[in-house]
């Protein structure tokens, strides 16, 4: 970056208009992006129907856009006959008005007409500005901060930006060839991070799939996929031989620094309540145990078990910890009892309901059998997925540099502080 590009950003941080440029609204942008009123830009479209087979139901997300609606706001047996949904089509936006101060905003990308909340605007791009340019524009910090600065209501976390309020919205915006220019910029950006989020999705699968092949199906003593050298079948073995319960208190050694997370599997960094006696009534959790973290989802309905690879520290003692009996692979063990298809039918029968939670029932679950293979092929299968997620972990990371930039470019471009060339 040029150091006179360096000294305006700096010069526009600092609160000063430079040479060219304006104060507005939302902040300081060049002096040829003209005010335009929003009802010159946006078109409101409302057009109504109950008819989910036409038009599918969709549900707007901060995180996804434009989406179809999940199993998890699955709310089809609440609609009336009276409720009324609006029809939205391709390259239609979709707007919220409580949650656009929180980024409720987003252009359907779809290829056929959907149909969402009657809650929610429609609106499209009009003839003279850019669709792509203003998808960003409308998620930009200024228009963020904007959108909660003007946002009404007496409840803070019900404060609404309404959809008639914004249409009066007299906000700058670039010029068309600029707005076209900035948005083929971020278009670019953006196919980038869309190819390393295929790239994630495509090892994903394929660790899902070795996930069901190098485990044995119900009724088999082999998995389908095996490694070199290994033909035996693998043994049938009880819990109870592998593992015993543990419920060794912590006894004062282990700061409140290594307090784990079970559900992430971290250190946490922030608890606050600190005395030696509290922390007394913590389980250890060494390295190579094993936790149940019974909160049911709709990838494991029954909880879940969690392996500590992490190293030795505390745990709540809402959670059952078990202790090895035997060696075995850690990173073939935490494939295993993390495994959906061999632990769910286990959980079903040795868990019981208990509010949001399942709580586990001991004995029942160290009575329960699991096919272990020798400790050479644990090793074999634990290194292959072990390597396999340190590879989808190295393309998440990736990822992640790229949503960055993308977000630097759409900091720098829509507020004007560096100018593309049309």
């Amino acid at each position: 970056m040029r150091d006179e590009i360096k000294a305006r950003i700096a010069q526009i941080n600092a609160g000063t208009a430079p040479a060219g440029y304006k104060k507005t609204k939302v902040g300081i942008v060049p002096e040829e992006w003209d005010n335009e009123l929003f009802s010159n830009i946006f078109s409101e479209q409302v057009r109504h129907t109950n008819d989910f087979t036409v038009y599918p139901l969709y549900s707007l997300t901060i995180e996804d856009g434009v989406v179809p609606k999940s199993e998890r706001y699955e709310r089809s047996h609440l609609v009336k006959k009276e409720d009324v949904f609006k029809v939205v089509s391709p390259d239609d936006f979709v707007y919220n008005p409580m949650n656009v101060r929180f980024g409720a905003v987003a252009r359907y990308k779809g290829s056929f007409p959907v149909s969402v909340s009657g809650y929610y605007d429609v609106f499209s791009v009009n003839d003279g500005y850019s669709k792509e340019y203003m998808e960003s524009f409308l998620l930009s910090s200024p228009m963020i901060l904007y959108y909660n600065k003007v946002a009404t209501g007496s409840l803070i976390e019900k404060q609404r930006v309404h959809f008639s309020q914004f249409l009066r919205f007299n906000l700058p915006v670039p010029p068309l060839p600029e707005q076209q220019k900035i948005a083929e910029i971020l278009t670019a950006q953006d196919a980038v991070i869309a190819l390393m989020q295929k790239q994630i999705e495509l090892l994903q699968k394929q660790k899902k799939a070795f996930l069901q092949k190098m485990f044995p199906k119900k009724g088999c003593n082999v998995p389908e996929i095996r490694f070199a050298g290994f033909t035996d079948d693998w043994e049938q073995r009880k819990f109870g031989s592998l593992y015993q319960k543990s419920s060794e208190k912590n006894n004062g050694s282990i700061g409140i620094d290594k307090n784990i997370t079970v559900a992430t599997m971290q250190f946490k960094p922030d608890v606050k309540v600190t005395t030696e006696e509290y922390l007394k009534t913590y389980y250890t959790f060494n390295i190579g145990d094993i936790a149940f973290e019974g909160h049911h989802s709709k990838e494991f309905m029954f909880g879940r078990f969690v392996a500590n690879d992490i190293g030795n520290g505390i745990v709540s003692h809402i959670f059952a910890v078990f202790r090895p009996y035997v060696n075995y692979d850690l990173k073939y063990w935490k494939y295993a009892i993390h495994n959906e298809g061999i632990m769910r039918p286990i959980l079903s029968r040795c868990t019981k309901a208990s509010t949001m939670m399942h709580d586990l029932v001991t004995n029942d679950f160290l009575n329960e059998s699991i096919l272990v293979p020798s400790i050479e092929e644990q090793r074999k299968i634990g290194a292959f997925l072990d390597n396999l997620d340190s590879l989808i972990t190295l393309h998440q990371r990736k990822l992640e540099i790229e949503q960055q930039k993308k977000k630097a470019l759409m900091q720098l471009l829509l507020t004007g502080k560096v100018r593309v060339k049309t």
